[in-house]
Formats: structure tokens, sequence, C-alpha cells
């Protein structure tokens, strides 16, 4: 039987419905087709995460999520992630008194207080441009994880098809990627995940679901997703496994690597419970862990958790 890329996509949508995301078929949606986010679901998600803060502290967060200051898209996507990984500082007056606080936009901390929409055919219009990439993960209204398919069937199209599609939306349809944390390119036996700087050889498979490597030569269609999208596992990811790299001029977008992720985790438990000495040895675990290929900083949320958690010594 041809498997089809339509088959595909059903069989995608499916398998993320299994991990509790809700599918919504973007067709059905009443929506502005010049607006990247699901705008109503944003609110809402930031009023239930926030419910401290007034209205006026959401909505200025709101304002700096749709108006970017002038920069090229790498430098606008740097800005989007630091709101996404640590909040967005707003300033709001309660009885004539300015205060300040933090808008978060992901509830890392409880999994089911976000919104998990996986979403296929979703039009996207920017500078007459009319584009609709196969699927793509929101959270909360934010379009996180942009899904590129190709059918498995034909021979000619493939991952690097896949790949050269969504460095054509780049060009097309640059603000749906301000908003973009992930990029997914796959054809059933090749599925990989990088950045909008990634280029196609930095694409890196996942080969486990749970840092067993034992059987990772070659990863099958689910182990890559469920070990990529369990939403525990890539509101992890989101926080602590993606950094920028470089000058602000040309800063590089770097998503860990299964392994590195797998590592730095592994070393991390054992130092939240190591002794004085065993700490130093996790503690030199999580650096040679992400010091391949990425240098010491490559998880510097993470890691400077680890340290404020360690028993101290002089």
């Amino acid at each position: 039987m041809s498997f089809s890329e339509d088959t595909f996509e059903q069989a995608i949508i499916e398998l993320f419905e299994t991990l509790g995301y809700t599918h919504i078929y973007a067709p059905d949606l009443e929506r502005d087709y010049e607006r990247p986010l699901l705008d109503a679901t944003l609110q809402d998600s930031l009023v239930r995460i926030n419910k401290n803060l007034p209205i006026d502290a959401i909505e200025e967060a709101l304002s700096k999520l749709k108006n970017f200051d002038t920069g090229s898209l790498v430098q606008k996507n740097r800005v989007f992630m630091d709101y996404l990984q640590n909040g967005v500082t707003v300033k709001y007056f309660v009885k004539g008194e300015e205060r300040s606080s933090i808008v978060r936009l992901l509830d890392y901390e409880k999994v089911e207080n976000n919104t998990f929409y996986v979403v296929n055919q979703f039009t996207y219009i920017e500078n007459g441009n009319n584009r609709r990439p196969d699927v793509i993960l929101f959270i909360n209204g934010l379009p996180l994880v942009l899904m590129e398919l190709k059918s498995p069937s034909k021979d000619e199209v493939g991952a690097e098809n896949a790949y050269n599609q969504i460095r054509n939306y780049m060009q097309d349809i640059p603000s749906l990627f301000i908003y973009n944390a992930i990029c997914v390119i796959s054809d059933l036996s090749t599925n990989k995940a990088g950045t909008i700087t990634s280029g196609f050889d930095r694409f890196m498979e996942r080969k486990t679901k749970d840092g067993d490597y034992e059987n990772t030569a070659y990863a099958q269609f689910d182990t890559f997703y469920e070990g990529m999208f369990q939403k525990n596992r890539l509101l992890d990811i989101l926080k602590n496994f993606i950094l920028f790299s470089g000058d602000t001029q040309k800063p590089i977008k770097i998503l860990a690597g299964y392994h590195q992720y797998f590592a730095v985790r592994k070393a991390a438990e054992r130092a939240f419970t190591a002794t004085k000495q065993t700490a130093r040895a996790a503690c030199s675990g999580i650096r040679r862990a992400a010091a391949n290929p990425c240098p010491w900083s490559f998880m510097p949320t993470f890691c400077r958790k680890c340290w404020t958690a360690l028993p101290s010594w002089s």
C-alpha cells in the first residue's frame, strides 16, 4: 500500500494525540491568516499561568510578544527565546504605584497547566506569500515547533527536500519563525530536529525515548517523536536545552542532541544527591557532556540550577 504524504501526516497527528495533544485542523479555525499566533488561546493561557498578575501586565506582555524591534529574524527569535525561557518583564500600576514583574509564557512546573495543540494545514500569509506548513505544535497559542513532512513513498523526495522547504518558508513567511523553537524534517525513515540556524547536516535524530542506548543504530519512527515530544520532555528541552552562541550580529541557535540531553540529565540528577566528593565528579560529568560538541555554556540555565542545589565546599 502506498504511504502518501497525507497518510503520513495523519499518522503523525494520531501519534501526538496518544501523547495527549489536542488535534486542530487549521482550516476549521476562525482566524486572521496574517497572524501567526492563536491569540485567544495565548491570552487565556497567560491569564491562567499568571493568575496573580493584573490584566494590564498580561496586555503589556502580549504587546511585547507581537511587536519586536528592528533586527534580523534570528535576532528577533533570540529575544523571543529569552521570553519563552525566562518570562517577559513588564511594568504596571496598582493604585498609582508602579510595579514590575515577570509574565511567564509557559508553566514549566505544572505540565497540564499548558495548552498543547497539534495543528495541521495552518495557512499563514505574509507580504502576499500564502504558505501552509504541514504540522505545527502550538503551546499556549505559540507556534513553537514546525514540522515539514515528505512522502516516504517517493524516492526523489525526502528529508533534505523538507529542509529546503523550511528554508523557503523562512524567506517567504519569516514572522512565523520569530516564535519558532524547533524545526522538524521527516520522511518516516529519516526524522530529525534542528533550529532556524541549523544547516541540513546539523539536524539530529533522536534515537532513544528514555536514555537507553542499547538500540540506537537505527531510530524507529515513534522513537524520535516520543523521545522528544512527550509534554514534560518538550518543556524541559524548551527551557533548558536550547541556547544561542556566537556574537550578537550572527548568533547560532543550538538544540541539544539526544545524547547530550540524557547525559546532562543523568549527571545533574547524580549531582543533586551527591556528597561533597561525588558532587565534584558529577559536575565534571556535566562539563564533559556539555562540551561535546558544544561549549560548557551549552545548558547554562539547567547547570546553574544544579550548582545552586549542590552542597557548598571551599
